[in-house]
């Protein structure tokens, strides 16, 4: 029996989206911010709506979804949030007659026990991460709710230089686009724990499933 390719599933959904006054417009913002973070972290299949208020997207490795997932939380506007469950496993594509087809298989369940997690863990935003190894998932879930921790606690200024670095641009860039100084890029950068969202991705990038182009992950 032939085995299903690995994959990590990505799950999320809005937080409060009852109280959102524009839930149509806030949907259109989150897969703008998807699609602006699957510029610098090309997914497996890219971002879609799906039921009610939630959105799927599939990564090769758990490294990209969680380097994507960092992107789309600093890409939406203030008072948009949303809460991601990362699922590593198993990925199948049931066909429907219809297109892309239906996704199974035990990423997807293992990125549903992992968002139902993240809405026990927190109000606000927040991921949670689910795989096969428990010491694996111990370890990936403890290095996202530390980074949601470093994100949550940015300012409005800093959560755009975060986003403008990730995406690849210079201190110098980042301080002419917000009319500051590279000074006050690289203090902001310091003081806010910016550097180290910086290391992270970086680090993540450089490991062996993290810039993945063939199809399947490491577990």
């Amino acid at each position: 029996m032939t085995r299903a390719p690995q994959a990590a599933a990505v799950i999320a959904d809005i937080v409060g989206s009852r109280r959102l006054p524009d839930r149509e417009g806030a949907q259109e913002q989150i897969l703008a911010a998807f699609a602006a973070a699957e510029q610098a972290v090309p997914p497996l299949r890219p971002a879609w709506a799906s039921v009610g208020d939630e959105f799927q997207a599939l990564h090769r490795t758990w490294e990209e979804a969680v380097r994507a997932t960092a992107r789309v939380s600093l890409a939406l506007p203030p008072r948009l949030e949303v809460r991601f469950g990362i699922g590593l496993g198993e990925r199948r594509v049931l066909d429907d007659g219809g297109g892309d087809g239906i996704e199974d298989g035990t990423a997807w369940y293992r990125a549903r026990e992992a968002v139902e997690r993240a809405h026990a863990r927190a109000d606000g935003a927040a991921t949670a991460f689910a795989g096969a190894d428990p010491s694996l998932t111990a370890a990936v879930d403890g290095l996202v709710l530390l980074r949601d921790h470093v994100i949550g606690r940015l300012k409005a200024r800093e959560r755009r230089l975060a986003a403008a670095l990730l995406a690849g641009a210079t201190q110098t860039e980042a301080a002419r686009a917000e009319r500051i100084t590279q000074s006050a890029v690289s203090q902001a950068v310091a003081r806010s724990g910016i550097d180290r969202l910086l290391e992270l991705d970086a680090g993540l990038a450089a490991a062996p499933g993290g810039d993945a182009r063939a199809e399947g992950a490491r577990q």
